[in-house]
């Protein structure tokens, strides 16, 4: 288990360290060059995959369970889900380009998309494994060892699933959010298996097997959704959170003393990034220097609050308050 947990810290282990300097590659005093917290984290989802996976297949051999051979099954899709990951954040750390002025970091939900619809294609793999079982006739070898190896798996998982999002969340990474969810659901896959193989070796009714196979692969199926229409909706450009545009407001009132108001507040999210432009009212003498010095005030505010938001203002004169916008203190 030490092992395992020792996983979590497997980038420190390839000797790669957390830098915050917007995922530039740097050199540290004892090592090469790095990558960032977020691309190191899916390059050891690739790793943790393939440990995963040899583990659960394993368990399959011992049992001869086909729910167990079908969660094995997802964890190959675990492991082409965190590749697809790792190839989205490495472009979506370039910097922008004459083709791509506001940079590729919506690549990022080209592979959540591509995640969810690897979930659906693990339930699907499962439900047809389920009604071979069911047709055939479940087929069940106690093995306690089979059943530590899938226990083993489950929980490194699920130890690794939550560092995931937690870190997808930290840097606004879709794409290791996704994957943390991705293998959060191969965990309560684990698990529904788990308790159905267990619960028909002790009733002798072997057709538990693949009944909770199919019962799970459901519960994917609804996962998986939720996730693709979570990446289509960063795709078009759909609105930051409510309290995030709310956060916003605060700060543009706090930040924007010598403005008058500030409308027509809009944004949205790219990967880790927040785009967000509006109109600043200003009095119709004040200079273009003056007013250049709110607009800096309001997005360094911003900048501190929500690191990575580019911020855009348009200034206009005070006949063209709307006066149902922001109110500037």
């Amino acid at each position: 288990m030490d092992v395992w947990l020792g996983l979590i810290y497997l980038p420190n282990l390839l000797g790669m360290r957390v830098i915050a300097n917007g995922g530039a590659l740097t050199k540290l005093s004892d090592g090469p060059e790095v990558m960032n917290e977020s691309m190191r984290f899916a390059l050891g989802s690739i790793v943790v995959g393939l440990i995963v996976l040899a583990t659960k297949y394993a368990a399959y051999l011992y049992t001869g369970s086909i729910a167990f051979y079908s969660d094995a099954l997802e964890s190959i899709i675990n492991v082409a889900s965190a590749l697809a990951a790792a190839g989205a954040l490495h472009l979506a750390q370039k910097p922008a380009d004459h083709n791509h002025p506001y940079g590729h970091t919506k690549v990022e939900y080209f592979a959540a998309v591509l995640e969810g619809v690897l979930i659906v294609l693990a339930a699907v793999t499962i439900l047809r494994q389920a009604y071979i079982s069911i047709m055939e006739g479940p087929q069940l070898e106690y093995s306690l060892f089979g059943f530590v190896l899938n226990g083993a798996a489950s929980v490194l998982n699920f130890i690794w699933a939550s560092a995931l999002m937690r870190v997808g969340r930290k840097h606004r990474s879709p794409a290791l959010v996704a994957d943390g969810k991705h293998i959060m659901t191969d965990v309560y896959t684990s698990v529904g298996v788990i308790v159905g193989v267990g619960a028909a070796y002790a009733t002798g009714w072997t057709i538990l097997d693949p009944i909770l196979a199919i019962v799970v692969a459901v519960n994917i199926l609804w996962s998986g959704w939720h996730l693709v229409r979570e990446s289509i909706g960063g795709l078009m450009d759909e609105a930051a959170p409510e309290e995030e545009q709310e956060l916003l407001r605060t700060l543009i009132s706090k930040h924007g003393e010598g403005a008058i108001e500030a409308h027509d507040l809009r944004t949205r999210h790219s990967g880790h990034v927040t785009f967000v432009d509006f109109h600043l009212v200003v009095p119709a003498d004040m200079t273009v220097l003056d007013a250049h010095e709110i607009c800096d005030r309001i997005e360094e505010g911003i900048a501190k609050e929500l690191p990575g938001a580019r911020v855009t203002i348009h200034i206009e004169p005070e006949n063209h308050a709307k006066h149902s916008g922001i109110v500037v203190i």
